[in-house]
């Protein structure tokens, strides 16, 4: 009796939880987080102890425990005693330390202001209809079992089902599936529910799972932006678009603009650094999204990603240093889906990755999602789509032909190289007007005192100081009016936006000449292209039927300030449409259908790449467009007879 009792000690162990003290009795070989589940210790574990998301890390500060090997905690954290609580058996008494990171309510990813305004699910202007078949897919089957008259291979029997269902000429599984097929089937009483893939031509049988788990499929489509990442969760089985999270691109750190990433990507460990930020940014978003929405990682069985040429290089770890230099060579331009594990990206272990091919050069799959969002392919008229970010995408066609280009606009709509520029954050002015008087009017987001400006604020801003006379046709900051707001500091013109009275920084608020100079680059860079692209293939403007803007900066744009100063071609109003962020709907509708999976990478092959370097007049064509509007006010009218005010009469 004794020794029955002194047996069911030994296989008792006591779990204290740090820094509470919290301790419970278990049986030896319970997990961590199953202990912690009972003592009331609330661990955040969005994979639902799945060991796929690295969340429920916690400290071993004494005892003995059993670990899985995982690839989510780090060497060095690992000699610090690291563990996943759902990948750790408790083998006798142990003493844990939950860090606050791991815990429910410290777990909580922060989006300003402006990625959340970014990760707003804009319209698509013009719906594109496609025949609805995701990329991943769940059936339920019930299989006959086996007789002497049919006594086919599990496999095959397997096959027979889902071609029942599914044409599917082509059809594979991997060891690891077949090796647990036998034993799934014959449990589940030969129903299983079959997760399937598309890889390339052939259908993939992903996992099989015992009964019916058809209910549960979800995808994740990524805008993969130099500047925001963007994730949007779907329901693969209702096409219903459930959430959305946003975070900026922490590759940031290496530089603003993609060619700084690229020079960093080929230094010592490089690449690594860049391609693993990027890949914890859409770890992080995963994460938030399936908390939220109380979803298992497992369920997840597809994410599709678009990005610019090298976003896409950077998140598959391709060395992208041949873009930067020409001939601007592509590692793959249509890389085969993959394993998402394969890229760290941890959705269900056995889940796919697509990326949206690129059309070539410095033009990426943003550009074939948007053109697939818009519909520009299928259009008997000719559309032109731009986007305008870091680097300003332009493409411009119908359904017979359609080419696209790239230009380095630079981040100074986003922020970067202007004194008082900022994101979107709250505090951020977004519009300006100026009165006949020299007063500055201003919105901020958020309404709150000022900070700083951010890009549709600048754009209104330089409009509003060309209108009334605060600045020339070059740029050039005019001083002696009466109540000048332009004056000179440490041996530079600027104007006074918001004086420190008023800020919320504790000093003025300004734009120096030097910015000034930097925004008329950046809108130059824009315009140019488009000229340059409508020139090399004879269009007129004119022939234009619907200008396009994308972006979650288009949609804050003053359509007519924008023309004023030069950045879009002057066209009726009617004629733009704003379209929102079209890099991650056409990305969705990749994701929802094979077909336009299918016509993504058509688009891909069929669009002309232009490089703007070709164009013998490119240099010239871009100096005139540093003037507002232009050099050539013909191409302006609306703008040529726009009347000056004279400031601070």
């Amino acid at each position: 009796m004794g020794s029955a009792a002194g047996a069911v000690r030994e296989h008792k162990a006591q779990v204290t939880f740090l820094p509470e003290g919290d301790s419970i009795r278990v049986p030896v070989k319970t997990t961590i987080a199953a202990a912690a589940k009972t003592a009331g210790v609330n661990l955040t574990s969005p994979c639902g102890g799945d060991g796929l998301c690295g969340k429920c890390r916690v400290i071993i500060k004494q005892g003995n425990v059993s670990a899985l090997p995982t690839s989510l905690l780090s060497r060095e954290e690992i000699r610090l005693g690291y563990v996943l609580a759902c990948q750790t058996m408790v083998m006798g008494d142990v003493e844990v330390e939950v860090p606050p990171e791991s815990r429910v309510e410290a777990a909580q990813i922060l989006i300003d202001l402006d990625a959340q305004r970014f990760r707003a699910m804009h319209p698509v202007a013009g719906a594109v209809e496609v025949r609805f078949a995701p990329l991943t897919r769940k059936l339920y089957l019930e299989l006959p079992p086996p007789t002497l008259d049919d006594n086919l291979s599990d496999q095959s029997r397997l096959f027979r089902e889902i071609r029942r269902q599914v044409h599917a000429p082509i059809m594979q599984l991997g060891l690891k599936v077949l090796t647990a097929l036998p034993e799934i089937l014959r449990e589940a009483g030969w129903k299983v529910t079959v997760t399937l893939g598309w890889r390339g031509g052939t259908l993939e049988v992903l996992q099989v799972e015992q009964g019916d788990a058809s209910g549960r499929n979800l995808g994740i489509a990524v805008d993969v932006g130099t500047s925001t990442v963007v994730a949007h969760l779907i329901d693969l089985d209702t096409t219903e678009r459930l959430d959305a999270e946003a975070r900026y691109n922490s590759q940031r750190a290496w530089g603003d603009e993609v060619t700084r990433r690229i020079i960093h990507a080929g230094t010592l460990d490089g690449l690594d650094e860049l391609q693993h930020a990027v890949v914890n940014d859409i770890n992080r978003m995963i994460s938030a999204l399936v908390e939220r929405n109380n979803v298992s990682l497992s369920d997840i069985t597809s994410v599709i990603c678009a990005g610019n040429s090298t976003m896409t290089h950077l998140l598959l770890g391709l060395d992208p240093t041949p873009i930067r230099k020409a001939p601007h060579v592509l590692a793959s331009a249509a890389t085969p889906p993959i394993r998402a594990v394969e890229t760290g990206i941890q959705i269900n272990p056995r889940g796919l990755l697509y990326t949206v091919p690129s059309i070539g050069g410095w033009v990426g799959g943003d550009v074939t999602a948007g053109i697939m969002a818009v519909g520009l392919r299928r259009s008997e008229k000719v559309q032109m789509l731009i986007d305008i970010g870091t680097n300003g995408e332009i493409a411009v066609g119908n359904r017979e032909w359609t080419i696209a280009c790239s230009a380095s606009a630079g981040p100074a709509f986003e922020g970067s190289g202007v004194k008082h520029g900022m994101k979107a954050i709250h505090g951020a002015i977004e519009r300006v007007e100026i009165g006949s008087e020299g007063s500055v009017h201003y919105r901020t987001v958020g309404n709150g005192r000022p900070r700083g400006i951010c890009g549709s604020g600048l754009i209104d801003l330089v409009a509003e100081m060309y209108r009334t006379g605060f600045v020339d046709r070059s740029g050039h900051l005019l001083e002696g009016k009466a109540c000048s707001r332009v004056r000179e500091r440490n041996g530079m013109l600027e104007f006074l936006l918001v004086p420190a009275s008023r800020s919320d920084i504790g000093k003025d608020i300004v734009i120096t000449q030097s910015d000034l100079s930097n925004l008329l680059s950046a809108k130059a860079a824009i315009y140019s292209a488009t000229q340059v692209l409508a020139r090399a293939i004879g269009l007129d403007f004119a022939r234009i039927e619907q200008l396009c803007i994308a972006g979650g900066f288009g949609n804050y744009l003053d359509r007519e300030k924008a023309i004023a100063i030069g950045l879009i071609p002057d066209l009726p109003l009617e004629k733009i449409k704003f379209v929102g962020n079209t890099s991650i709907l056409g990305a969705e509708l990749g994701l929802l259908s094979e077909d336009a999976w299918q016509e993504l990478n058509s688009i891909a092959e069929s669009v002309t790449y232009y490089e703007l370097i070709n164009y013998p007049d490119y240099y010239d064509e871009f100096l005139a467009a540093r003037f507002i509007p232009h050099t050539d006010l013909s191409r302006f009218k609306s703008v040529k007879h726009m009347q000056l005010m004279e400031a601070c009469i």
